[in-house]
């Protein structure tokens, strides 16, 4: 029998579509509202999720913000030559855009940036992922007479390895919460351009690791795209910064953050 008057602590985590999709619906709002002010420690996975669930709820508590992590080591990996030449035969760049295909993803962005550098270089576009904008996206490739250079692959579970033979990574997100995908390439030492939306801006630091433009600029995203690939120096500085700046969120980093948060309440530690 469970012993009466317990008093169990509850923290709270915060990701993005919780706050920016749910927690905005009339029918959801005051149970997320509640939820998040009964709870005795909440954190959120970057800045600007802190700063819109502040803007969309009466929050009367502190948010501390304690960044997504993933671990580094999966990502550094060095590329399969033989997976690149089948992707890209003649030394092309490939170009790289991995979501669920929603729309908020964007992903006729990424074909129109593909057009604009294919236009300037040989190159390859690497779509990973499915969802309902798919067909759109094959269809625009058709369109613009390029769907001969883009190759669709599906859902993958070894990403790493797709990274591991990209060039660029490219995230036009309407909205991203933290932006885990666009982490995950610079720790495969992708540079990557994105939109500035959300908390793309915590992780792809602008001139340092990639680029980020307003959400739909397609011309400054591939403008700075040709930038980054237009020779290898170039685009090996950006390589390096991008896998150095990934550091801060690697596992080892982020882990003893939460571990912290939960000691505030382990009576026996």
């Amino acid at each position: 029998m469970q012993e009466e008057g317990r008093d169990i602590p509850v923290i709270t985590t915060l990701h993005g579509t919780d706050i920016t999709l749910v927690g905005k619906d009339k029918m959801y709002a005051p149970v997320v509202s509640f939820s998040i002010n009964k709870s005795d420690v909440i954190t959120a996975v970057s800045k600007n999720l802190r700063e819109e669930t502040y803007a969309t709820f009466d929050i009367k508590k502190d948010i501390e913000v304690v960044y997504n992590f993933i671990d580094v080591n999966r990502f550094n990996r060095k590329p399969f030559d033989a997976f690149k030449k089948v992707l890209a035969p003649n030394g092309e760049r490939i170009l790289l855009h991995a979501s669920n295909f929603r729309q908020v993803k964007r992903v006729q962005d990424v074909v129109q940036v593909f057009y604009e550098v294919q236009k300037q270089m040989p190159a390859k576009l690497l779509f990973v992922g499915d969802g309902p904008e798919r067909q759109n996206a094959e269809q625009q490739g058709k369109e613009l007479d390029i769907f001969d250079k883009m190759t669709f692959v599906g859902k993958q579970e070894q990403m790493e390895d797709i990274f591991a033979v990209s060039d660029l990574f490219l995230l036009p997100s309407e909205y991203e919460s933290f932006g885990l995908a666009a982490l995950e390439a610079m720790a495969s030492k992708v540079p990557v351009v994105s939109s500035n939306a959300g908390g793309l801006e915590e992780v792809n630091i602008n001139g340092v690791t990639g680029f980020t433009a307003n959400v739909g600029d397609v011309k400054t995203m591939s403008e700075k795209a040709l930038e980054i690939l237009k020779d290898d120096a170039t685009l090996n500085a950006f390589r390096e910064r991008a896998f150095e700046n990934a550091q801060q969120f690697n596992m080892d980093a982020i882990i003893p953050q939460y571990e912290a948060i939960y000691r505030r309440f382990c009576v026996d530690c």
